[in-house]
């Protein structure tokens, strides 16, 4: 299971997604904010954003056990991939309260962008496992 390189993939996933749940996105001023105090978007911002965050990562690594299973193991990828999407969106929704003067996205806002290139890669080698095993069980 570990050989297998989707299995890597979603591992990363996994990881990047809990390292996303405490490193910022975006940084800077909120709109209504009085204080001028420093907010930070991160995955745990939001009840939607946590769900959703967690989502990625708790169904990647199922993902990761179901290998005797490829046909729902592409499924459940694409799902992730799709819950990952709308985790950008939901991170782009929440950076547009803030000052954009005052405001930026920072530098590990690249974490949560690599998620949907991770997922791609991991269905692409569990699409290339499933084609080898249909290959060979013509041949038998």
């Amino acid at each position: 299971m570990i050989q297998r390189t989707q299995t890597l993939w979603l591992l990363f996933v996994s990881i990047l997604g809990l390292t996303s749940l405490k490193t910022s996105f975006y940084s800077g001023h909120r709109i209504n904010d009085a204080a001028k105090t420093m907010n930070f978007v991160n995955g745990s911002y939001s009840f939607f954003l946590t769900v959703a965050t967690t989502a990625v990562v708790f169904i990647s690594l199922i993902n990761i056990f179901l290998y005797k299973n490829r046909k729902l193991q592409i499924r459940l990828g694409i799902v992730t991939f799709i819950i990952s999407i709308l985790t950008l969106l939901l991170y782009y929704w929440q950076s547009k309260s803030f000052i954009a003067a005052e405001s930026s996205y920072d530098l590990t806002s690249v974490i949560p962008m690599v998620i949907p290139v991770l997922l791609i890669l991991a269905i692409r080698g569990i699409w290339k496992d499933e084609r080898l095993i249909k290959s060979s069980d013509r041949l038998r």
